[in-house]
This record gives structure tokens, sequence and C-alpha cells, in this order.
């Protein structure tokens, strides 16, 4: 298996910067240039359930055959696990299209805990989940809880071996944006018991994983982007673009992944 298919207006994609006509445009301009047999996932979610149904409806419409929808989170001390199983069921109730749940604590404070992902996985229109912790022991928790059909995916590339040993199917990775050929190899790795070569792959793939998210954010992604050839483009204030000390290093980061890469012929 290699890449399967594209997720726009993610938390890579910005897309809590960009307004409903952007992401709008967006979702269009990604549909038409995406060949018809890859899988086109669109991120959606607001604060309140009628606005996220809103947004998934115009998602669906755009030709998304996925949404990937986020937690709500500003009212955090209300999000409790049962506000979270209410809000998914709405939404799922209401989509037109399959509903992947999307737990970043990182960044909303909010985690969906197992117990509530199964819950969740019992709705014939939710189908799958993109854990982006780095919390391995509830992910492997996770796995055992839900139905076999259900596709739990990681978000974080620096546990992308861990992650698919102990169960995910699959990932959705800023990092792969740049190192997609490395990532597949991982994956490759696991799946036919390669864990040692896999782990020594991750060891090289971590370095950079973290730069592009953690260290330096979006602006250390988009300028990797631009470094390998892509157009990473600008990021939306406050947000600021890498500095010259951090493209150096992402470009020291993506020199040693490409020339130390531990399945290089």
């Amino acid at each position: 298996m290699g890449i399967v298919g594209y997720v726009v207006l993610g938390s890579t994609g910005e897309r809590v910067n960009l307004d409903g006509r952007e992401c709008a445009q967006v979702s269009q301009i990604a549909r038409a240039e995406i060949p018809q047999n890859l899988k086109f996932i669109v991120g959606a979610g607001q604060q309140a359930t009628r606005a996220t149904i809103a947004e998934i409806k115009q998602a669906s419409a755009a030709g998304a055959d996925a949404v990937l929808v986020i937690t709500p989170h500003f009212y955090r001390l209300a999000i409790t696990q049962e506000a979270l199983v209410n809000h998914f069921m709405a939404v799922a109730d209401a989509s037109p299209v399959p509903v992947i749940l999307y737990s970043i604590p990182d960044l909303t404070g909010i985690k969906i805990e197992p117990e509530t992902v199964a819950q969740l996985s019992a709705h014939s229109n939710i189908i799958g989940m993109k854990d982006s912790s780095a919390d391995m022991a509830g992910f492997q928790e996770t796995v055992a809880l839900v139905p076999e059909d259900f596709v739990v995916l990681t978000g974080n590339g620096t546990v992308l071996s861990t992650a698919l040993r102990k169960g995910a199917r699959g990932a959705i990775l800023a990092v792969g944006c740049v190192a997609a050929a490395q990532c597949l190899e991982i994956y490759h790795l696991v799946a036919v018991g390669e864990v040692d070569k896999a782990a020594a792959l991750q060891e090289k793939l971590t370095p950079l994983a973290l730069a592009v998210t953690k260290r330096y954010g979006i602006g250390g992604l988009k300028a990797a982007m631009d470094l390998i050839g892509f157009a990473g483009g600008a990021v939306r204030a406050p947000l600021k673009p890498a500095s010259a000390e951090a493209q150096a290093e992402i470009a020291a980061l993506l020199d040693e992944l490409r020339n130390e890469s531990v399945f290089k012929n």
C-alpha cells in the first residue's frame, strides 16, 4: 500500500486561519486536481455542533469522500467525554459523508478517550480516528476496543513506527508532506515484520518530524516544502515564517534523512 489519498484543511493546512470562502475554494481546487482513484478528505469542525454540520455539508458539496472532524475545545471545561459523544453522534447523523474523528490534544487540550472512541465506533457513519497524540498506551487501548473495520490512524510522525506496531492502519502526517518515501518505508517495514529496520529509520525521521511540527510549526513545514521543490507558501499572521537558522537546520535534517536512510541501496 502506498499513498491512498490527500487531506486538505487539517491543522497543518491552517484551516483555522482561513475564512469560509477560502475553505470552500481550497476544497474545490483540490478536488479538481486530485485523481478520482485517490481519497479526498477534508478537515472540518467548529466550536458549535450546528456550525460543524454546516461546514461538513459544504465539504461534501465540494466532493469530499470523508471529513476529518476535530474536537470542539474553546469551552474546555464543558467538553466532557459525554459532550463529545453527543457532538459526534449528531455530526455523524447529519453528515452526508463518512466521519473520521480527530484527536489532537496538544493543540486543543481535548483528548477523545479510548472508551469514548469505542462508543462512537458503533455509529455506522463514523469510520475511524486520527490520533495525533504520542500516548501509545491509550492508542493501543483504542485499537483493542474498536471493531476490526474501524480504522485507527496516527497523526504523529515521531511515533509512526510504534503506532503501526500497536495497530495503526495508516497515518496522516505533517512530515509526510516532505518525507513521504521514508514514511511509506516505515509502513512497509513494519508490515513485513522488519521492526528493527523500521525503528532505525524512525530514529532518522523523528528529528525532522519534530522540526516541522513542535519546534518550528507550520512555518517550518512550509520552509521544508520549499526546500524540496514544492511551493510551501506564506503563513498567516500571527504565525511566522521559519527563520534563516530554522531553515538551515531543516535543510540539514532533510539532507541527512535523504543521504543516510537505512533502506538506501
